[in-house]
């Protein structure tokens, strides 16, 4: 089961209350900026990990400002409605927000507070930057590596190591898609599926990978299936370069 710190209470709890019905994931976002990029992408991450374990989620996200939206887009975020009040069939309520706003404390169910993006340098970047536009899944995945509940140091150095890692797990890929598949192994499976279910711990997920990635006893077939699996949850575009292994 899919549980998450409740930033009101301090307590871990279910994401659903049901295992059946609709979960609307309310996302309210401070403005433009990369904390409210950070804020959508954990929502999207709620929503497929949900997903993942067969429930149904209602991603929303009233007032998007057209550039956030872009930007969002190109973090291979899925869309948000600018939905208000609750859905036909709808069985609880997350609500995602940048720190401990005010709104927080009211209406039903849990709070996801995630902590703020911090740009080291003289000012933040505009979302449209061709720093943070070069390559959307190396922010992505920086974004990723740091829990959500803790604050995000970026720089362009930090996008650039971002960058070279995906390069080398796409290689990988691209390299292990040419051998026999095999199914991803239980345990493996089973460390992914616990990583994210306590509380959308990206960080662990990614550790699991670059074990797998480095264990002997798993073939390369499994290796990709591994890798396939989990970019269903974070959608860094893993097997991109398949077809291009020499």
């Amino acid at each position: 089961m899919l549980r998450i710190l409740d930033a009101r209470t301090g307590e871990p709890v279910p994401a659903t209350p049901a295992r059946r019905g609709l979960t609307r994931i309310e996302a309210h976002v401070p403005g433009p900026g990369l904390t409210s990029l950070r804020v959508l992408l954990t929502a999207d991450l709620l929503a497929r990990a949900l997903e993942l374990n067969g429930l149904q989620a209602w991603p929303t996200a009233p007032g998007q400002a057209p550039d956030l939206r872009a930007a969002a887009d190109a973090l291979a975020v899925r869309p948000f409605e600018e939905a208000h009040g609750p859905g036909f069939a709808e069985t609880g309520v997350v609500r995602v927000t940048a720190g401990e706003a005010e709104w927080a404390a009211e209406g039903e169910g849990p709070v996801m507070a995630v902590a703020p993006v911090v740009w080291t340098g003289d000012a933040e970047p505009p979302l449209s930057d061709p720093v943070l536009r070069a390559d959307p899944t190396a922010l992505r995945l920086a974004l990723l590596s740091v829990p959500h509940g803790e604050a995000v140091t970026l720089d362009e150095a930090t996008l650039k190591r971002a960058a070279e890692r995906l390069a080398g797990w796409r290689r990988d890929v691209a390299g292990w898609a040419r051998e026999p598949s095999r199914p991803v192994p239980e345990a493996v499976r089973a460390r992914l599926t616990d990583a994210w279910e306590n509380d959308l711990d990206m960080p662990d997920v990614l550790a699991a990978l670059a074990a797998a990635a480095a264990d002997p006893a798993i073939a390369d077939g499994a290796r990709f299936e591994t890798f396939a699996y989990a970019d269903r949850l974070l959608a860094l575009e893993l097997a991109r370069d398949l077809g291009t292994a020499g």
